[in-house]
């Protein structure tokens, strides 16, 4: 029995010894880290302050939750056009000091040395996110007094299946692009990503992981995601060894990428320095433009917490041990989520939700201890801190995160078929069929016809956000009547 227990992980309430939770946590941060920084670099944000943010946000969550659920607060990708509209907005724009106002359109326009937006138009965001966590807030009030049948009425399986499925099958491209990167971090350009050699890292990276998933027992097998980006790094550093400088994968860290960071009083102690938090401005304009986002987010929080439930109680069924039924608890997950916004946002990071990423490395380890996640977030919170730590990571090959993305954005859209299999959704109803197609078609065809925005009468509506909004409204107009029809058969 002892072995059998061993094997099933650990669960939510379990806590690992010393030297299995620290590297358990790793395995965490590692999975959350390439969407958090994406998300920083690609909106401007300041990557040191994105990171701190994560950990504090998640911290927050896991105590306001009571340390019941065990889920990861990382940067969400709902949000990127609603903060780049706001930033070629007059609101902004006209706001900034003309060095501040070249920064930003240097940003905006690719110019090569710049990384970040200037922290006063970051300020300006700060509100929007801030007050979009409010909006979350009000959703987990709403569950919590109306009860969860009245939230399965809006989002059955029929939906949160088909939203976690295009979650995870609209990352598909960005797996694919950084399994095989046509340009280092710095833009750089190097040889080797002019051959099929760089498919090689990748593709050792996802078969090693597998099989490690696959074959290993007891504690390595909880490891298969740590493991194989090690395996990963070591045959890009054997590339290296054998083929030369142009065979060189390992990226550098850009020096404007960890920008204005002060350090901690007279007597800092060497390469430690905090991120810069910004203080959060009143703009009308931010809170229009990014309070709104957050609906999309609730269908894709409320999958995750679908996901959860099940992956969880199949591992306490294994072990013999009580039934978790952590949907019931989905209320404190949209409020903790909510939190997390309030939290990053007033400090300066973008705003987020949990990490579909995490939960597949839980799923795939059977580790879902919470105390696991509460290390992993001050891990992030510490690396945030210490440059050298932010250069290791930073150093890890692209082509390794894209082999390990490949494995875990295909989870993620696993899941969401477990959904559907859990929940016995009946696939032969015609009603059941049109919401599902179309939250497949609309999710995925936005992603990759019009760039994960979809152009709807002068406004972008993010594609996963559209697809979930629109089944959700398709679900309602097909229920009309479906009871009496119930009641008649």
């Amino acid at each position: 029995m002892a072995k059998l227990n061993k094997a099933a992980g650990y669960l939510p309430d379990e806590k690992p010894s010393f030297w299995k939770l620290v590297l358990y946590a790793l395995q965490q941060v590692v999975v959350m880290f390439p969407a958090t920084v994406t998300v920083a670099l690609i909106t401007g944000f300041q990557v040191s302050t994105t990171i701190f943010a994560s950990g504090l946000a998640t911290l927050c969550f896991i105590l306001i939750t009571g340390k019941k659920i065990p889920l990861y607060y990382g940067s969400s990708f709902a949000y990127l056009s609603a903060v780049i509209g706001l930033m070629t907005s007059d609101t902004v724009s006209k706001a900034l000091t003309s060095d501040e106002l070249a920064q930003l359109n240097g940003f905006l326009s690719g110019q090569a040395g710049v990384f970040t937006m200037p922290q006063s138009a970051i300020e300006y965001a700060q509100v929007g996110i801030v007050m979009s966590g409010l909006v979350s807030i009000a959703a987990g009030l709403i569950v919590k007094f109306a009860g969860i049948k009245a939230v399965e009425r809006v989002l059955p399986p029929t939906i949160t299946g088909p939203v976690a499925m295009i979650i995870g099958l609209t990352l598909a491209g960005n797996a694919l692009a950084d399994a095989a990167p046509k340009a280092l971090a710095d833009g750089a350009t190097a040889t080797v990503f002019n051959s099929d050699w760089v498919w090689a890292i990748s593709l050792v990276t996802l078969l090693s992981t597998i099989l490690y998933s696959r074959y290993l027992k007891g504690f390595l097998g909880q490891l298969p995601l740590l493991l194989g980006a090690a395996t990963g790094c070591i045959a890009a550093a054997l590339l290296y060894r054998i083929g030369g400088a142009d065979y060189n994968i390992f990226r550098g860290i850009n020096s404007g990428a960890i920008e204005s960071i002060y350090s901690i009083g007279p007597f800092a102690i060497p390469k430690l320095s905090l991120p810069n938090f910004g203080n959060p401005k009143i703009a009308w304009a931010s809170i229009a433009a990014i309070m709104p986002i957050a609906i999309a987010t609730i269908p894709e929080s409320t999958a995750h917490m679908y996901q959860l439930d099940i992956y969880v109680n199949a591992a306490a069924a294994k072990k013999n041990a009580k039934k978790y039924n952590l949907i019931e608890k989905l209320h404190l997950n949209l409020i903790g989520d909510g939190i997390g916004d309030m939290v990053t946002g007033f400090i300066g990071g973008p705003a987020g939700t949990n990490y579909g990423e995490n939960i597949s490395t839980m799923a795939i380890t059977k580790v879902f201890s919470v105390p696991v996640l509460i290390v992993a977030a001050i891990f992030a919170m510490v690396i945030s801190c210490f440059t050298p730590l932010i250069q290791v990571i930073y150093g890890i090959p692209l082509a390794v995160i894209g082999g390990l993305e490949i494995y875990l954005f295909g989870a993620i859209a696993a899941q969401g078929i477990a959904i559907l299999i859990d929940k016995k959704a009946d696939m032969f109803s015609s009603a059941n069929i049109a919401v599902i197609a179309s939250i497949m078609v609309i999710g995925i065809g936005g992603q990759y016809v019009y760039g994960g925005n979809i152009p709807f009468f002068g406004i972008n509506v993010p594609c996963i956000a559209g697809a979930a909004i629109f089944g959700i409204v398709l679900n309602l107009i097909l229920s009309i009547g479906s009871k009496k029809e119930q009641e008649a058969e």
